[in-house]
């Protein structure tokens, strides 16, 4: 369990003995006061009303438990033991404290939380921690988040009836913090997807999961707040959004818990909250249907997940905005960044494009765009509709592949790659990266974000800041490029690695690790 979650768990043990005590002694109180009149008051007690005064709240009361009852055998509580770092973020593409803006510093949960504390690097702590999770087929698959089981070295799942089970990690999407586990059981209790795109706001639904790690099996109710919630992480901008705001409580360890609807139907996983305190603040989210059930699917047939990349940064356009690049409406996303040698950039894509349309399906936002490519195959082909100074154009573009910046150092799933077992995160050289590396215009590569300790990239000298300017005499012109020439390169062998560090460019000799252990 992380340092959040057991310090919220001591919290709420601590106040409930004194509560608790506080209420008996009141009530003792209460008694001596005034027990000379209680035999008064009981006899003049008012009648309860009849079914027909009440029946509205009667039938939502009905509703509400024949949805918990249906669905409650289908949760899970996922119990974890992992290696965590104690210096924080770097194994799990969170993003560090210092990205995320005023007053969310705690909405992650589970293991990989990014407020560990900060300090010098130590050496990794086996750790214990209460997730959750939905079976989503009889046959035992189950969908809870990533970061619920990043790093884990052992998975056990509780069920309702009681019965434990040893999992096994099938597949993670980083990308949007999902992952599915699986036991060896059948005929197991599972509920059906719902329709993330048929919700609209005010809609009555309930969260499942075990809060705190400690209240195994809770249910809340509540509505949805707001849909199509944009992407909170300052970490990468090319992380989807869309997500689903309720406020329907959610708490540290409802983490992958299932959000369902009045069908109980899963419209969503939950995953995050925003709130000051790390408790329930009225603000929870949960990662849509439409996102969860496609990632989920990919990893259960293939055991990994493939997002379509394009290369772009974005500005969602705004009614301030659109008058400045000849627009009818405040719709679409402006293109404000093309990233060199990427899908966008091969395609003619440009700085002040708007993007209008994919494959003539409006797109209301930078948003609705990302989510959509996310989950378009790569090497697919699409038709992106544009305004480029106020006229409309076609542009076609062949999707390329997302790689997470930490993807080289991604052990998930099956097949594991052990040509990308470095130790390192990189991270493409925007005009804010350079300012701060204060870089000479001719320097282009890759920028590296984070190393782990004891890591062969580690051993090989290299550092956060340094850049990254060839991988085997071949240039790198960003992340991606950078990625893809470590993948093309056969398993096992030695990478001569160009990199500018303290002013001046060196090569390095970086012997690729064979145990998985020991990547990040």
């Amino acid at each position: 369990m992380t340092a959040t979650t057991n310090s919220l768990v001591a919290t709420a043990r601590r106040f409930a003995i004194p509560a608790g005590g506080a209420a008996a002694a009141l009530l003792c109180l209460t008694f001596f006061a005034g027990h000379r009149t209680a035999e008064a008051a009981s006899s003049a007690a008012a009648a309860p009303l009849d079914d027909s005064r009440v029946s509205s709240l009667v039938a939502l009361d009905d509703a509400v438990e024949a949805v918990a009852s249906r669905v409650t055998p289908a949760v899970v509580s996922v119990s974890v033991t992992a290696k965590v770092n104690p210096n924080g973020p770097g194994d799990d593409g969170m993003p560090a404290q210092g990205q995320i803006p005023p007053g969310m510093q705690q909405y992650f949960f589970g293991f990989g939380s990014p407020f560990q504390g900060q300090g010098m690097p130590q050496q990794p702590q086996v750790e214990h921690g209460v997730g959750s999770g939905v079976i989503v087929s009889p046959d035992g698959y189950i969908v809870t988040n990533d970061h619920v089981v990043n790093d884990a070295t052992q998975i056990r799942v509780s069920m309702h009836d009681r019965r434990v089970f040893p999992a096994r990690l099938i597949g993670v999407d980083k990308l949007n913090d999902l992952a599915v586990i699986k036991i060896d059981a059948k005929d197991l209790p599972s509920i059906p997807w719902g329709d993330s795109n048929a919700l609209r706001p005010g809609q009555s639904v309930l969260a499942f999961g075990s809060p705190f790690g400690y209240f195994q099996f809770s249910v809340t109710r509540g509505i949805i707040s707001a849909l199509n919630r944009p992407n909170p992480y300052t970490d990468d901008p090319r992380k989807p959004g869309d997500f689903i705001q309720t406020d329907a409580a959610i708490n540290p360890g409802n983490s992958g818990g299932p959000l369902v609807d009045a069908h109980g139907e899963v419209i969503g996983i939950n995953t995050f909250i925003i709130t000051n305190s790390g408790s329930f603040a009225g603000a929870g989210f949960a990662i849509p249907s439409e996102i969860a059930r496609a990632s989920a699917e990919q990893i259960i047939k293939t055991g990994a997940v493939h997002h379509g990349y394009l290369g772009i940064s974005m500005n969602d356009v705004t009614p301030d905005n659109a008058s400045f690049f000849n627009l009818p409406d405040a719709s679409g996303a402006i293109i404000s960044q093309v990233t060199p040698d990427s899908p966008a950039s091969r395609a003619g894509l440009k700085t002040g494009d708007v993007l209008r349309s994919l494959n003539g399906r409006p797109m209301v936002n930078g948003s609705a765009l990302q989510v959509a490519v996310s989950q378009i195959a790569p090497g697919n082909a699409i038709q992106l509709g544009i305004l480029r100074n106020g006229k409309p154009e076609t542009v076609n573009v062949q999707v390329g592949e997302y790689h997470a910046k930490t993807e080289l150092a991604d052990n998930a799933g099956p097949a594991k790659d052990h040509r990308a077992r470095l130790g390192l995160a990189v991270a493409d050289l925007t005009p804010d990266v350079r300012q701060q590396l204060n870089l000479p215009e001719q320097v282009h590569g890759a920028a590296i974000e984070k190393v782990k300790p004891a890591s062969p990239a580690d051993d090989a000298g290299l550092a956060p800041g340094d850049v990254i300017l060839e991988v085997d005499r071949k240039p790198v012109q960003s992340a991606d490029s950078f990625a893809n020439e470590v993948h093309a390169l056969p398993e096992g062998k030695d990478i001569l690695l160009l990199v500018w560090s303290h002013g001046g460019a060196s090569y390095r000799v970086v012997h690729p690790a064979q145990n998985s252990d020991n990547g990040m």
